[in-house]
């Protein structure tokens, strides 16, 4: 076993989430709607520019609904997992905190009670799209995905994050919402920003509001 999968398994002892303060219920999430797949596929821009209006809840719990949630009664959720594995946990950057995503519940857990989307874009040079009213993080606990599979583990992850990213930009659209994928930022420093747990890494990063 390699030095890499071995700090895996010693990361896997450590608490997965921080104790949250509060949770917010989301409305329970739209699977039917007026835009067909086609259509948001023929639609979806990166972009930039947003406008200052916050997004509603239940514009946000869509968004993380289309990328993390439960879709069958066996768990199974929008975005295929190797192994059904499921390594990936999912934040959302407001101005009132930072919340985590509980997909089981449908809830969004308050862990952070600041403001930090400043910080946030210090921690990606200062990239003017992280300006957006909501910014959307992707991190994942390698050992869950590693523990079945090795040394292929960080691969299936990485994918895994794409498919989940893809189905919210997408929802972003059908929302008449503008995003951006973002992968250019210093993971240590986000890390320590969002608070998360040792046994997490930062993989992505989807800055999402309204288009100006």
């Amino acid at each position: 076993m390699t030095a890499w999968i071995s700090s895996l398994f010693l990361m896997a002892m450590i608490p997965v989430a921080q104790t949250p303060r509060d949770v917010v219920k989301l409305p329970a999430p739209r699977t039917t709607g007026a835009m067909p797949l086609d259509e948001a596929l023929a639609a979806r821009r990166s972009v930039r520019e947003f406008a200052a209006t916050p997004l509603t809840w239940s514009q946000i719990g869509q968004l993380l609904w289309a990328a993390q949630g439960i879709t069958h009664d066996e768990g199974k959720r929008t975005a295929p997992s190797a192994g059904a594995t499921y390594p990936l946990e999912l934040y959302v950057v407001t101005a009132d905190g930072v919340f985590q995503y509980l997909p089981d519940r449908h809830e969004a857990a308050r862990v952070g009670t600041r403001d930090v989307r400043r910080d946030v874009r210090l921690a990606a040079g200062g990239q003017d799209a992280l300006d957006a009213p909501a910014v959307f993080v992707f991190a994942a606990v390698p050992a869950r995905t590693a523990t079945r599979y090795g040394d292929r583990a960080m691969r299936y992850v990485q994918i895994e994050v794409g498919h989940a990213a893809q189905n919210l930009l997408l929802e972003a659209v059908a929302l008449g919402l503008g995003a951006v994928p973002m992968g250019a930022f210093s993971d240590t420093e986000l890390h320590r920003v969002l608070g998360l747990p040792a046994n997490q890494v930062v993989l992505y990063v989807v800055p999402v509001g309204r288009a100006r």
